[in-house]
């Protein structure tokens, strides 16, 4: 990272792993723009994070817009041209951290606080948003030739990819399709030495993992299990974020790179 100009956008911005590489990516001296979508319940959260980066970034904008929205993608892209066009530099970094989804059953449920399973429309929200969001973006980028050459491009996935948790069925099914996109794009991608791959964190206490029906259960069993003794950090994932920015990352594309500290293996 070795310009001021180079820039990161960062897909779900305002609180979790976006929050944390935003900031991580600042104090790199890269210009962030940061895309979120917040109620007036999460405006003092947001204008802390625009507080800080604006004390570290050469340039911070933060987007209180749909990202899986085609006109609202447009809205941002057309400002990033603008910033690119005016000052230079283009997106050296891409973090898609989206985390909104339906946590509902696939099939009716019974018992005392029953659920009605996930309809068409909540499959395919979550899907666009968790999943697809990811390749519409990089295609726009690309587009408007705003993404640089040697690239770094990230997508947070999660183990639910790959197990099981109760009513995380529509959101288990996006993180596997994320997981897709991000190993065609990698190939895709190549011949302009973009690298993409999807970071797999460990178990987290963020406002996303807290909507997940029995998140205590799954703090408290990851944090039993865990070599180190605490839980994942989102400070962690950035942290590897920053690093695998690296220009000497160049030959590592198309994987799922478990930031965890060893708890999947501890399991």
């Amino acid at each position: 990272m070795s310009e001021a100009a180079d820039r990161a956008l960062i897909l779900g911005a305002s609180s979790g792993f976006g929050a944390a590489a935003a900031r991580a990516l600042a104090a790199e001296g890269l210009c962030i723009h940061g895309v979120h979508l917040d109620r007036r319940s999460g405006a003092a959260r947001v204008e802390a994070l625009a507080a800080d980066l604006q004390s570290t970034a050469p340039e911070a904008w933060l987007y209180n817009k749909n990202a899986a929205d085609d006109e609202r993608r447009a809205e941002v892209l057309d400002h990033l041209e603008d910033c690119v066009s005016e000052r230079g530099g283009r997106v050296r970094v891409l973090l898609h951290s989206l985390a909104f989804g339906s946590l509902v059953p696939l099939l009716p449920e019974d018992g005392p606080d029953p659920l009605k399973p996930a309809t068409r429309r909540q499959l395919a929200m979550t899907m666009d948003v968790m999943a697809h969001s990811l390749v519409h973006w990089v295609r726009g980028l690309i587009e408007r030739e705003l993404l640089a050459d040697g690239a770094r491009v990230f997508a947070l996935t999660s183990s639910g990819s790959r197990s099981v948790l109760r009513r995380y069925g529509p959101v288990g099914a996006a993180k596997a399709a994320l997981e897709a996109h991000v190993r065609q794009l990698a190939v895709e991608l190549a011949p302009r030495g973009v690298t993409v791959n999807a970071i797999m964190a460990g178990v987290t206490d963020t406002p996303a993992l807290r909507k997940i029906p029995d998140h205590e259960t799954v703090l408290e069993r990851a944090l039993a299990r865990h070599p180190h003794g605490r839980l994942t950090r989102p400070e962690d994932v950035a942290a590897a974020v920053v690093a695998l920015s690296a220009p000497g990352t160049y030959w590592m594309t198309g994987n799922v790179l478990r930031v965890d500290g060893g708890e999947e293996i501890s399991g």
